[in-house]
């Protein structure tokens, strides 16, 4: 089994080596854009290095599969596999923001077993275990509990009209940080209507699952992870009872945008 404490060391070393290099201290960094869009920067490729070398020594027979590392279909004959965002909301970075965070996960046989998420710019530590609970900095999550649809807190910069009866939450530019908001209880619903990637969510995903919400693609399908195309559509995070009520007010638009081919 893997040693749990070693592994939150190494997720906040590589949050450390981030922070070092973070605008919003001060410092000066080197970015760029991947494709049109997609940026990335010196401190992602720093740390997507350092976790490989680190969790490859930690479990030499996991899989490896993250954003800033060429993919390899080797990944894919393991029954476990390490899923790394080096710095998830790195617009966020690169701006001198608070809202990113290094995102860890091991799947094991396409399903989660561990989860940590490092964001150091806020003091932050989250972890999970599957079927043992989650944690944010050693406290226990409960994630939200609300019962209707309406009133939903969304970690958002706007809403469409449709969704304006949801109420907007402060947003970080880190996808797993705004999952992990439904997690702690501080928003109710976070929902995408686009095509994401697994080590976006990976982390978490298990966080919120296991602080007691739901988790699902946009149609309330299970995520599965370690797949050949490392794509999902859509994610739905929320109370548990406002799930299904969250489904059907996206099922057109999510069909819709899949029809589009977006």
């Amino acid at each position: 089994m893997i040693d749990r404490q070693r592994l939150e060391a190494i997720c906040r070393e590589a949050g450390q080596i981030a922070l070092r290099q973070w605008p919003g201290h001060g410092h000066a960094l080197e970015s760029w854009e991947k494709t049109p869009g997609s940026p990335v920067c010196t401190a992602d490729l720093e740390v997507d290095a350092f976790l490989k070398r680190e969790l490859q020594a930690l479990l030499p027979a996991a899989g490896w599969l993250s954003e800033e590392t060429a993919d390899h279909p080797e990944r894919l004959g393991k029954g476990l596999c390490w899923l790394v965002d080096p710095i998830d909301g790195t617009r966020d970075f690169i701006r001198g923001r608070p809202g990113w965070a290094v995102s860890v996960a091991l799947v094991s046989e396409g399903k989660p077993l561990l989860g940590t998420l490092v964001a150091p710019a806020r003091d932050e530590t989250w972890s999970a275990t599957a079927g043992q609970g989650a944690w944010r900095n050693g406290e226990r999550l409960q994630a939200s509990t609300r019962d209707e649809l309406p009133g939903a807190r969304v970690p958002a910069d706007s809403l469409p009209k449709e969704d304006r009866d949801l109420a907007m939450v402060a947003k970080p530019n880190s996808i797993a940080l705004r999952i992990a908001m439904v997690a702690s209880g501080e928003a109710d619903l976070v929902a995408t209507l686009r095509w994401g990637y697994e080590w976006d969510v990976a982390a978490a995903a298990l966080i919120a699952r296991e602080a007691g919400a739901a988790v699902s693609d946009a149609f309330g399908k299970p995520l599965a992870y370690n797949k050949r195309d490392p794509r999902a559509f859509g994610l739905l995070v929320c109370a548990p009872a406002i799930h299904q009520a969250a489904i059907e007010r996206l099922a057109e638009r999510a069909r819709e945008f899949v029809k589009r081919g977006r």
